[in-house]
C-alpha cells in the first residue's frame, strides 16, 4: 500500500469539513462515493486506526446525506469484513429498512450481542433482515423466534445455518400447531430434541407427518401414520432418534449395568432438564421399554409419568422433579403439583402394574 492511500483519509479531513459546511447535497454523495471507494479498494490493508479514520468520515457524512445515498453505502460495505464498526452498527439501526437491511443481512462486523439487540428493538423487517443471514446462533433466534411474525419465523426456520435453543425449539413446536408448513420445518431440523419432536408429531396433522415421511422416502415407515390427538402418544420414529438421544441411552446401559442407576441419579437428570436420560432412566427401574415410558412420559397430563415411578417404587420428591422437567421442556399449563402429590400417594403398585400392562398392550397394537 503507498503511503499516498495511506495518508489519503486523513487528507480528506480538510475537503470533509468544506463539505459538510459549504456543500450541497450533490458535493456531500460525491464526497462519499469518494470515501467509499477509496476504503473498498484498500480495505484489505488498513490497519485498525485507518479503519478508525474511515469510521468518523462516514459517520460524518452519513448524518448529512439522504436516504438513497445511505442505502447505496450499506450495500458497498456490508460484504466487507474489514467495514468500519460504528458505521456497520449505526447503518444496521436505521429505521428505514433499505439502509438497515443490507448490513443486517451480510455484514462479520455484527456481533451476536448487537443482532440481539436489533432483533428486540426495531421492526418485523429488521428481524426478517436478520433471519437470512449465512449463521444464526442459538441466542440470536430465540428473539427472533420470540418477536418474529409468521414470516420472520418461517424464515429463520427454513435457514441452514441457523442454529436453535431447546427454549427456541419449544416455542416452534407450540407455535406450529396449526401451521401445517411450519410444523414440517420445524420437524425437518435435524438437532430438534426427541422430547419435542414426539410433541410436534402428536399435535400434527396427516398432511405434515406425509410430508415427514416424504422427505425421507429412506425411513418412510418410520414417521408413524396414527397419533391419538387425546393421549398424544406418539409411536417411536428412529428418525427422530438423534445422535444426543442415542447417547443418552449408552450412558443409562452403562449406569445399570455398573449398578449405579438409582433414584437419586433419576432425581439429579430431571433437575438438570435431561429429558433423553431422565426417560432412559425410568425406563430401565420401571422394566419398560424407553419407546413405551417416552410415550407416557409426554402425555398430556402426569399420569404416565406417576405410573412409572410408583411401578419403580421413587419417591414423590423425584416425581416432582421428572414433572417440573416436563413443564418445563414441553410447555402447556403447569402442572397442579398437590394434586398429583394427593394422587401419587394413593396410588397402588398394584394398579400401576395393571395400567403399564395396559400400556404396553396399546404399543403392540397395530397403526390403523
Amino acid at each position: 500500500m503507498s503511503s499516498k492511500s495511506a495518508t489519503a483519509p486523513e487528507s480528506l479531513l480538510d475537503e470533509l469539513q468544506s463539505t459538510l459546511a459549504h456543500g450541497t447535497v450533490a458535493r456531500r454523495v460525491e464526497t462519499l462515493r469518494r470515501v467509499t471507494d477509496l476504503f473498498i479498494n484498500g480495505a484489505v490493508d488498513y490497519s485498525d486506526t485507518q479503519v478508525g479514520v474511515f469510521d468518523d468520515v462516514f459517520q460524518c457524512l452519513i448524518d448529512h446525506i439522504e436516504t438513497s445515498a445511505k442505502a447505496l453505502l450499506a450495500n458497498r460495505l456490508a460484504p466487507v469484513d474489514t467495514a468500519p464498526p460504528l458505521t456497520i452498527r449505526a447503518l444496521a439501526f436505521d429505521d428505514v429498512i433499505e439502509v438497515a437491511g443490507p448490513v443486517l443481512s451480510q455484514s462479520a462486523r455484527l456481533d451476536d450481542k448487537t443482532l440481539i439487540e436489533n432483533a428486540r428493538s426495531k421492526s418485523q423487517a429488521h428481524l426478517m433482515a436478520i433471519s437470512i443471514r449465512k449463521v444464526l446462533s442459538g441466542a440470536v433466534t430465540d428473539v427472533l423466534v420470540q418477536r418474529g411474525n409468521d414470516e420472520v419465523i418461517q424464515s429463520t426456520v427454513n435457514n441452514p445455518g441457523a442454529e436453535f435453543t431447546e427454549r427456541g425449539f419449544t416455542r416452534l413446536v407450540n407455535r406450529a400447531e396449526g401451521d401445517d408448513n411450519l410444523a414440517t420445518c420445524v420437524g425437518l431440523r435435524p438437532t430438534i430434541p426427541r422430547h419435542l419432536y414426539l410433541k410436534l408429531l402428536a399435535k400434527a396433522s396427516q398432511t405434515v407427518r406425509e410430508r415427514l415421511e416424504a422427505a425421507n422416502p429412506q425411513q418412510a415407515g418410520d414417521v408413524p401414520t396414527a397419533v391419538k390427538e387425546a393421549t398424544r402418544r406418539a409411536r417411536s420414529a428412529p428418525s427422530a432418534v438423534t445422535r444426543n438421544t442415542e447417547i443418552a441411552h449408552a450412558l443409562i446401559k452403562s449406569l445399570y449395568a455398573d449398578g449405579r442407576l438409582d433414584e437419586f441419579q433419576v432425581a439429579s437428570f430431571a433437575e438438570a432438564g435431561k429429558f433423553d436420560e431422565t426417560n432412559a432412566s425410568i425406563a430401565v427401574i420401571a422394566n419398560v421399554p424407553v419407546a413405551i415410558a417416552e410415550n407416557m412420559m409426554i402425555e398430556t397430563r402426569a399420569e404416565g409419568v406417576m405410573i412409572l415411578a410408583k411401578v419403580g417404587a421413587m419417591s414423590w420428591s423425584t416425581v416432582r422433579a421428572i414433572i417440573n422437567m416436563r413443564d418445563t421442556l414441553i410447555g402447556g399449563e403447569p402442572t397442579d403439583l398437590a394434586a398429583c402429590k394427593d394422587t401419587y400417594e394413593r396410588l397402588r403398585p398394584s394398579t400401576a402394574q395393571q395400567v403399564l400392562r395396559f400400556h404396553r398392550m396399546q404399543q403392540n397394537v397395530p397403526a390403523a
